[in-house]
């Protein structure tokens, strides 16, 4: 076993379950708002009175069916940023797909709770750069056989 070695194993490395430090924070992110947009679902669902809808919008939606869009992105968001931990591949392809969904949503979300929409948006553009990066810096480390961090 060399010095170097702490036993940090990107997925082209046998597949061991520890993530980069940019995929971890990206899994957390995602997590975060998946969870955010699961709320804002339910509570569209529940009770479409909760949100106050802005004025002279070139697009209105039904709450109701609003909310369920959120709930199922949400549940979807949550799912891929768990697997993200494991480092999988296609969770990093799926979590960039799902972040981008989710900034689309937002960005339509934006008369109904727009200051929240807003930070979503951003959370979602910092998952979508930490799973690129990540993405660097697993292939960086297989190129040296040390971890990125460690350079």
């Amino acid at each position: 076993m060399h010095q170097h070695d702490t036993g940090n194993r990107s997925e082209s490395h046998g597949g061991g379950i520890w993530v980069s430090s940019w995929t971890a924070f990206a899994a957390v992110m995602m997590i975060f708002g998946g969870a955010m947009a699961i709320f804002q679902g339910i509570a569209a669902i529940v009770k479409t009175d909760v949100f106050v809808v802005t004025r002279n919008y070139a697009y209105t939606f039904d709450m109701t069916g609003w909310g369920w869009i959120h709930l199922v992105l949400g549940v979807l968001v949550v799912l891929a940023g768990v697997a993200l931990f494991r480092g999988a591949m296609w969770a990093r392809v799926t979590g960039i797909v799902l972040a981008g969904l989710s900034m689309i949503a937002n960005f339509v979300w934006l008369p109904y709770y727009p200051v929240w929409a807003i930070v979503l948006i951003a959370v979602d553009a910092f998952v979508i750069w930490a799973l690129c990066i990540g993405a660097r810096d697993s292939r960086d480390a297989t190129d040296t056989g040390t971890p990125a961090s460690r350079r």
